[in-house]
């Protein structure tokens, strides 16, 4: 990278609060930062399963995401997983995509962690050997912090939560003042633990609203240890 350029960033892209939040900030300008080292955030990356077409932690259609970034005015790469794909098959579809931004020159990718440091050190040690960075522009920020700027700023549906943590009547819910105040203490705002997720559908990163319709909740086990997760279906509504 040309030190007068701005860094090219991907970034990781789950469809939820955290990295519409993520690219919000980066897209304002990182308090502090020069800039020459503001980001460049040139696409989205994510995984869906091949067979389903969804992502397998929120549950989200990929035709939500294509929308999605369509409304941010940024191109959406999707890696497909087989779906009962091992962590090595996983590993290696996301290294594809890594060597291949390494040969278009991205400099790195943003990640919307908060403060889970083995998440982030995973993420590390899959980028140490190539030239492809990691960058963390809203690490260490605190999460009701984060929770309520982000609930005045933008619309969001809850489509998946954790069923150890809330009762299946949180999924479906808008994320809101309201949603906030009805969390049980120990249940992280910001869902950064996996207590819950997110589609976010409007907010000031979106060109125009992506309208969704929301469907049945659906229960399913998920893991080695399978954990319950009520997944609440979004379609566009359209």
């Amino acid at each position: 990278m040309d030190s007068s350029e701005a860094p090219t960033t991907v970034l990781s892209w789950s469809g939820g609060k955290d990295a519409s939040y993520a690219l919000w900030q980066m897209r304002r300008g990182m308090a502090g930062e020069r800039a020459d080292e503001a980001p460049e955030v040139v696409e989205l990356l994510t995984s869906v399963s091949a067979d389903a077409g969804r992502s397998s932690m929120h549950g989200v259609r990929r035709d939500l995401y294509e929308r999605q970034a369509e409304a941010v005015d940024l191109h959406i790469r999707f890696v497909e997983i087989p779906e009962d794909a091992s962590n090595d098959e996983y590993e290696a579809a996301m290294a594809e995509a890594t060597a291949d931004y390494e040969r278009r020159g991205v400099d790195r990718i943003a990640f919307a962690d908060l403060y889970l440091d083995d998440v982030r050190a995973y993420r590390e040690q899959r980028l140490e050997d190539g030239d492809v960075g990691g960058y963390w522009p809203i690490w260490g920020r605190d999460t009701e912090t984060v929770a309520c700027e982000f609930a005045e700023a933008f619309e969001a549906v809850v489509v998946a939560v954790e069923g150890e943590s809330l009762d299946p009547s949180f999924a479906g819910r808008r994320f809101d003042a309201d949603f906030l105040a009805a969390l049980p203490d120990e249940v992280d705002p910001c869902g950064e633990d996996g207590e819950f997720h997110t589609f976010v559908s409007d907010g000031p990163i979106f060109d125009a609203p992506v309208p969704v319709e929301i469907g049945e909740t659906v229960t399913k086990s998920v893991g080695p240890e399978d954990t319950p997760i009520h997944y609440r279906d979004l379609r566009l509504a359209e």
